[in-house]
């Protein structure tokens, strides 16, 4: 079945300050991706024919493997403290996972409503297992950001009824150690990457990236989403590749990518720790952020958040790249995604808030945006030492929260 018509709802109005002209103009990409795609599946038909069997054990034991990797949630004390949970509130955690946060939150207060969003099948089977042991706390709902408007209205959530609303963002450890939802290049699984797993059977696949586009288009996403400095190179070494075998597996793509350079450079990359980090690994991330539209969806998340919470409600927001952290930084100063956030920029927003005393630019002031957003914390928020040392996947973790002023 053909998954290529989804690559033209990737929105790209929100973020033409980042995105390449190749990545603006997706839709030309459209007939390219189509005349591949039968001699795509016809040659990756064999190669995977001998895994079929394999696959579908794994998938049979993938419940309970979920089950002994749940998701360690991050910064649930900062979370905690910034939502401040009170008796008969109500909240909605709209990256729910494997609950981590939602039980911490129904341990400090238990008289709380909380609607438990995720567009993952697996956390959605969780959240309504936590349901059942929570019939009155937990509402469960699977969907994606780009959906949560129309479930919580056919649920008959009205706007600014939550007094909290959370977003973790960026992968979860049960996605990461599931070889079969292909994540993670550290076990060998299918090269997928949908967050919505098989809920949308056209949806593409990071295969279907890999093997259908060609080497502009790569390599502007791998710039664009994996901050990717090697893009060019890598991109080549794709097509390169590509024309021997078709690249349906994790650890094949994280070879092609490794075999771009010399030994030497496999692992001179460091992440925040000093630890050797793999080549791959921002490819892997770009192609993730890509196929899930991550970016555009985190964009339309933050204005549903907005529109459904209370004045006074609060926002709280864990990022853990900096394209999601700077769309969350924008979005709370109320900077235009599509302005260069530069040194004038936030200048520009220091005067805005000091002027309001002044009499002579009061109309100046009046024409400007409303601020809509309270900071809670002036600078984002990060884990204590002993946190990473005990959960190293959240070492760059960035909390921002804020309080609703208005609508």
């Amino acid at each position: 079945m053909l998954r290529y018509s989804y690559f033209c709802r990737i929105v790209k109005e929100f973020f033409p300050y980042s995105l390449e002209s190749g990545i603006r103009n997706l839709g030309v990409w459209q007939k390219k991706i189509h005349t591949t795609a039968k001699r795509y599946e016809h040659e990756a038909q064999e190669s995977t024919d001998e895994t079929k069997a394999q696959e579908l054990d794994r998938s049979q034991d993938c419940d309970s493997k979920v089950m002994d990797n749940l998701h360690i949630p991050v910064m649930v004390n900062e979370v905690i403290h910034c939502l401040a949970p009170q008796k008969g509130q109500i909240f909605l955690d709209m990256t729910f996972g494997s609950g981590g946060h939602t039980r911490a939150i129904l341990q400090k207060e238990s008289d709380v409503i909380l609607y438990a969003l995720d567009r993952d099948p697996t956390a959605y089977s969780i959240a309504e297992q936590l349901s059942r042991l929570y019939p009155k706390q937990i509402r469960a709902m699977l969907g994606q950001f780009s959906q949560a408007e129309g479930l919580l209205m056919k649920a008959g959530v009205q706007p600014e009824t939550f007094d909290g609303v959370l977003l973790d963002l960026g992968c979860s450890s049960m996605q990461l150690d599931t070889p079969e939802r292909g994540f993670s290049f550290r076990k060998d699984g299918p090269l997928d990457m949908r967050m919505d797993d098989g809920r949308y059977p056209d949806m593409p696949t990071a295969a279907d990236v890999v093997n259908a586009l060609d080497q502009q288009a790569l390599a502007s996403i791998l710039r664009t989403y994996g901050e990717e400095k090697h893009a060019r190179k890598i991109a080549s070494a794709i097509i390169q590749a590509r024309s021997i075998y078709p690249i349906t597996r994790t650890q094949q793509l994280a070879s092609i990518v490794a075999g771009a350079f010399p030994p030497s450079a496999i692992y001179s990359r460091k992440d925040l720790l000093q630890r050797s980090t793999h080549i791959a690994t921002k490819t892997f991330q770009a192609l993730r952020i890509f196929v899930n539209n991550e970016l555009n969806e985190l964009y339309t998340g933050l204005k549903t958040a907005q529109k459904f919470l209370k004045p006074g409600g609060r926002l709280v927001a864990l990022s853990f790249h900096s394209l999601e952290d700077r769309i969350v930084k924008r979005f709370l100063l109320g900077i235009s995604l599509t302005e260069r956030f530069n040194l004038s920029v936030r200048q520009k927003v220091k005067q805005t808030l000091q002027l309001r005393s002044d009499q002579e630019n009061e109309e100046e002031i009046s024409a400007r945006t409303p601020l809509m957003w309270e900071l809670i914390h002036k600078k984002i928020l990060t884990p204590e030492a002993q946190e990473i040392q005990d959960n190293p996947r959240g070492r760059s973790a960035k909390l921002r929260a804020a309080k609703k002023l208005r609508n």
